[in-house]
């Protein structure tokens, strides 16, 4: 059983890979001043990056859960999640409505990706 884990801090890793499975900690968009749209667009870019770092790309994606702080957002959000996700290749999501750790985040994201190879 092999577990590897980056940015680790005390109280979460960013990534955590156990064998060919990729785990992210959440992420929210680069500017928490910013609408969702582009809260969605940073952070997406984050996952890229992340994601790239671990050995993986968002065609790899297993599971992706999202939280917006206010369904009213769901439409904006899934606009920038569909141009995002490469056609044939949609994980299995969930959406939900949660209270954020600040009031300015809109949306958070955390997915569960396979190792490229």
């Amino acid at each position: 059983m092999s577990i590897q884990r980056q940015g680790t801090k005390q109280r979460m890793s960013r990534i955590v890979t156990h064998n060919d499975t990729i785990y992210l900690c959440g992420q929210v968009g680069k500017d928490a001043t910013k609408d969702v749209t582009e809260q969605t667009v940073t952070m997406l870019e984050k996952v890229d990056e992340l994601l790239l770092q671990a050995g993986s790309d968002r065609t790899h994606i297993l599971s992706a859960t999202i939280y917006l702080s206010d369904m009213k957002n769901f439409a904006a959000m899934n606009t920038v999640w569909d141009a995002w996700i490469p056609e044939g290749h949609a994980p299995a999501r969930a959406c939900v409505e949660a209270s954020m750790a600040r009031p300015e985040l809109l949306v958070e994201i955390s997915v569960i990706a396979a190792v490229k190879g």
